[in-house]
């Protein structure tokens, strides 16, 4: 991938589909369908693929990649992460992120103290949640909200948060009860 623009993960090859080399695709875009609307895609040696979607099953697109053209070869990708440039991409509507955007972002409270670093964003089905990094805590997980972090500054490379009390406290390891043999 080119060391100097960022990358987007934009897909995963999860299984061949048939014999003729076709591939199942989870695709991360909004519409699954979009992974093939921006142009080839890389993975993370560099080799590009053009796509050209074929189908859709269960919570996948099914597509063929360029050069694949079997079953074995098409097994052969399973797990392979495609990418595509950031600036492929359309500009983010106003209120509206990239997960990619938020990655690296500094996390601070509102009176400037850096709590860490944005480390992943997850959707466990409830709306997003910032996985943050922490030096001296456990990674702590915050609820994307406007209520919770009120702030981004892409340019800036921060954003604020402000939790409620007890969201950021260090995870305590649960105790365990040893019940004595006499």
């Amino acid at each position: 991938m080119a060391a100097t623009e960022q990358m987007v993960l934009i897909g995963i090859v999860t299984a061949p589909h048939g014999v003729g080399g076709a591939v199942r695709i989870k695709s991360f875009a909004a519409r699954p369908e979009d992974v093939a609307r921006y142009g080839p895609l890389v993975d993370a040696a560099g080799r590009r693929f053009a796509l050209r979607l074929v189908g859709a099953g269960r919570g996948v697109v099914i597509a063929r990649l360029s050069g694949v053209e079997d079953r074995d070869r098409a097994e052969a990708l399973r797990g392979l992460r495609l990418y595509l440039p950031r600036s492929a991409l359309p500009s983010a509507a106003a209120e509206e992120f990239y997960h990619a955007d938020l990655i690296g972002l500094a996390a601070v409270l509102g009176d400037g103290t850096e709590i860490g670093r944005v480390r992943a964003v997850h959707d466990f089905g409830a709306g997003d949640t910032l996985e943050i990094e922490r030096r001296e805590a456990p990674p702590a997980m915050v609820p994307f909200t406007r209520a919770i972090v009120p702030r981004i500054d892409l340019d800036a490379g921060r954003l604020v948060i402000e939790p409620p009390a007890g969201l950021l406290d260090a995870a305590r390891p649960a105790r365990r009860r040893v019940k004595e043999t006499a």
